[in-house]
């Protein structure tokens, strides 16, 4: 099952409202574009939600070591400047950016950018559809975000002011100056 996108733009969600519609449809997983279209993001199987705790937990133990900001799951949606509002697989914020918004700001849909995303694209999803999202991280302010492609056996490396590299599996993935200290070991899939 791929995304279900529903044209909703006509109808001018508020904030508020969508807000309400995730809170009230907990089961189900919620995206926006920034022209308003309303996605719904299909479960995924077992085994790409295994590799995305996986992903998710060797950013969080890194993150545990160095306190250096926040990780969040798929489950969180983050508004973006340009309205879009998005879920990426795995997240971390700078501590600082966290610590910058209200309370009530980080209860909802923090509306920021984080510094840094994984997409981990499932059998399920449409590779272009999670390319154009990662254009749109960067063009919204994410410094680093990497697409994982089982199916490919590939990784692309999205950086800010960077082409986008293109790598095969097995492969090593190195946080920089985003995530200082931080590898990750992809193996092949």
């Amino acid at each position: 099952m791929e995304a279900l996108t529903i044209n909703a733009s006509k109808a001018k969600l508020t904030d508020d409202q969508f807000f309400e519609i995730c809170r009230q449809n907990e089961g189900l997983r919620f995206e926006m574009s920034a022209q308003g279209d309303l996605i719904v993001m299909p479960p995924v199987g077992g085994l790409s939600g295994d590799r995305e705790m996986s992903l998710g937990a060797k950013v969080w133990n890194w993150n545990n070591a160095s306190g250096l900001g926040r990780v969040f799951s798929s489950s969180t949606v983050f508004q973006l400047p340009n309205g879009a509002k998005r879920s990426p697989d795995v997240a971390w914020v700078e501590q600082s950016r966290w610590d910058a918004l209200s309370r009530e700001a980080q209860e909802r849909f923090p509306p920021l950018a984080p510094d840094f995303v994984i997409e981990l694209c499932s059998r399920t999803d449409d590779l272009a559809v999670l390319q154009a999202k990662m254009q749109e991280y960067l063009e919204n302010g994410v410094r680093l975000g990497w697409l994982i492609n089982p199916q490919g056996q590939q990784v692309e490396i999205y950086q800010l002011g960077q082409d986008v590299e293109v790598r095969s599996l097995p492969t090593q993935l190195l946080g920089k100056e985003i995530l200082p200290g931080f590898t990750l070991d992809l193996p092949q899939f």
